[in-house]
């Protein structure tokens, strides 16, 4: 297995980096940017570190499969904003005594709308959809350090038009579980496009991503940062000069400390015993992205909870990124094993 997984990870490497520097469009497929874990979606909706019996997890990273999710199924739904709905399922394998397989399906929804000629006028409704199927391995690198590859093929569906595309994740992640502290690095949606919906090539929103997890001492609390979007510094955003006139011109907002924190996401948990966990999260691009909208004072906010009770866990999430967006996201994961003793 130590020789598939070091012939894997440089062939894939190469391969990625090649469609990667072929692409010359814009970026799509921003919602593989969405979580499926509950848990993930309370810490702010990135998460690369945290250890739990949850299958969910390795969406965010393909290094926190392991051979403990053998037999696993995770399902997840979230009602996303508007009108859209997101559901997947995932299931995992221990292979041999250092690694993990698994397979997730992921669908996203986003209701009927209205289609219009080139003159307006309206002429019916049509669906428009996306969907993501995931193949994912780990290895065991040794006691504490873990790598993992997942393999995306992603399908669009809008109206009469599709596209497909292929993408890969590559992780890694150290978890000392004396010390409760988990480190994570990835890179997410490498890849490209294998079907365009016209002349025009689409990127994946392909990104580096840091991870730190860390035990409060003998507490029962846990804390997570995590950087994402680390491929370009600046994310400047635009916010009203004048908040109280809905017609103000936008001041663009640009500073070290702007761009510093639109790069974190912060979590904390509180996790009583092993089998039940309370988190909270804060992203700061969130809020700000919401600046030039009805942002509220939930605006970057998240909060959920889970527990375990026999081979069941469960988990839940809401976010209010505005006055108009309630998400709202629920977990369920079983062992099959364990459900059939």
């Amino acid at each position: 297995m130590h020789s598939i997984f070091r012939n894997i990870l440089p062939a894939a490497l190469v391969a990625i980096a090649a469609v990667a520097a072929a692409q010359d469009g814009t970026t799509a497929y921003q919602f593989l940017d969405v979580p499926v874990s509950t848990h993930v979606y309370a810490l702010g909706g990135h998460n690369l570190t945290i250890i739990d019996d949850d299958i969910n997890l390795v969406e965010q990273n393909p290094a926190l499969l392991g051979k403990e999710f053998d037999h696993q199924v995770g399902l997840n739904y979230m009602r996303y904003i508007g009108g859209t709905n997101f559901m997947g399922a995932r299931y995992g394998q221990g292979v041999g005594a250092h690694g993990a397989a698994g397979i997730g399906i992921q669908y996203y929804g986003y209701g009927k709308m209205n289609a219009a000629d080139a003159s307006g006028v309206v002429t019916g409704t049509f669906n428009a959809s996306d969907l993501a199927v995931t193949l994912t391995y780990s290895h065991d690198i040794s006691d504490n350090l873990r790598g993992g590859i997942s393999l995306k093929y992603i399908h669009s569906s809008y109206e009469t038009y599709s596209a497909g595309a292929i993408g890969v994740d590559l992780g890694i992640n150290y978890y000392n579980p004396d010390k409760d502290l988990s480190l994570s690095f990835v890179a997410k949606n490498l890849g490209g496009q294998v079907k365009k919906f016209s002349d025009r090539r689409d990127k994946l929103p392909w990104d580096l991503q840091l991870g730190f997890s860390k035990g409060l001492g003998s507490t029962p609390f846990r804390i997570s940062v995590t950087a994402f979007n680390l491929t370009k510094w600046k994310l400047p955003y635009y916010e009203p000069a004048d908040k109280s006139n809905a017609t103000s011109d936008l001041v663009k907002k640009d500073k070290f400390a702007s761009n510093l924190f639109r790069h974190l996401v912060f979590g904390l948990e509180y996790l009583p015993t092993e089998r039940i966990y309370i988190a909270a999260g804060y992203n700061y691009k969130t809020r700000t992205d919401m600046s030039t909208y009805k942002r509220n004072f939930l605006s970057g906010f998240s909060i959920g909870g889970g527990m375990r009770v026999k081979a069941l866990g469960f988990g839940v999430a809401f976010a209010q990124p505005h006055t108009g967006a309630t998400t709202f996201m629920f977990n369920l994961t079983t062992s099959i094993g364990e459900l059939m003793r």
